[in-house]
């Protein structure tokens, strides 16, 4: 079986890659630049979500299709990697979609769940991971939030049941390998909920330097952003996000994606440490 990884050079097919690595698979990496995945040590071909050209997938099985981080009609480019896939014969595909799918608020998901839809009307035999948060989304920016002593957010007292990148890249790689889960969908979240504070105060304690949790309305958070840099939309989406983590959007206690790695998700202090 020939597994192919779109958006190979990114944090989390980079991951999947390795994890697939790790598991004896060869995986054949897709990437809009080949040269940039070099260092991958697999078979790289050049694939773009926004063209899709079905010849990069000939002879490939499965298709994991890690969801563009271009929010430019995102939901348009995974239709055009999910048409690719079908007119080279891929046999099964393997999307990153988001926690909750249809039932989540969130404005981000919009793109997923028109995405899952896509891949039903295809035919082609699917797992779905709905992945929650990555821990590595506030991970980002820990060493101004070390130096200022503030974590800011718009989930007031919110709970998030985030993981690691490298969990949910485990996640990938175990259900791209086994043909069993095809049909499957998979709501993947942490073993762990935190909240804003909770998050904080361990970002306070691997510093040593008092850090506290700092919340915002959605409107001040979202211009916040645009004062870092972001564009209006993506600021809108963000603070969207976050103020529906308050509300339980990114709250899941099945420990689904600890029982398919087979090991406990990656804790929020680990994740952590290993930014500062």
């Amino acid at each position: 079986m020939t597994i192919a990884v779109t958006g190979a050079t990114g944090h989390l097919g980079r991951l999947a890659i390795a994890a697939l690595k790790a598991r004896g698979a060869r995986p054949v990496a897709l990437a809009r630049d080949p040269a940039k995945a070099a260092d991958l040590g697999v078979e790289t071909r050049a694939f773009d979500y926004t063209s899709a050209d079905p010849a990069a997938l000939k002879g490939i099985d499965t298709l994991v299709l890690v969801s563009s981080n271009d929010f430019n009609d995102r939901a348009g480019q995974h239709r055009k990697v999910i048409a690719a896939a079908k007119a080279a014969g891929v046999k099964r595909l393997v999307y990153t979609s988001i926690l909750k799918g249809d039932a989540s608020p969130m404005l981000l998901a919009q793109d997923h769940i028109a995405t899952e839809a896509a891949i039903r009307d295809s035919g082609i035999p699917a797992t779905i991971l709905r992945n929650g948060w990555y821990t590595e989304n506030y991970t980002g920016a820990l060493g101004a939030a070390v130096q200022h002593g503030a974590i800011i957010g718009a989930a007031g007292e919110g709970r998030v049941n985030s993981a690691a990148r490298k969990d949910y890249a485990e996640a990938i790689a175990v259900t791209a390998l086994d043909a069993a889960h095809a049909g499957k969908t998979y709501e993947l979240a942490g073993d762990t909920a935190h909240s804003g504070a909770d998050f904080a105060a361990a970002v306070a304690k691997a510093a040593g330097k008092p850090v506290a949790y700092v919340p915002m309305s959605q409107a001040d958070y979202a211009r916040v952003l645009q004062g870092f840099g972001l564009p209006e939309g993506f600021a809108q989406v963000l603070a969207d996000s976050d103020a529906q983590a308050g509300h339980g959007a990114l709250a899941d206690d099945s420990r689904t994606l600890s029982r398919l790695i087979g090991r406990p998700t990656t804790s929020i202090a680990d994740t952590i440490a290993a930014a500062l």
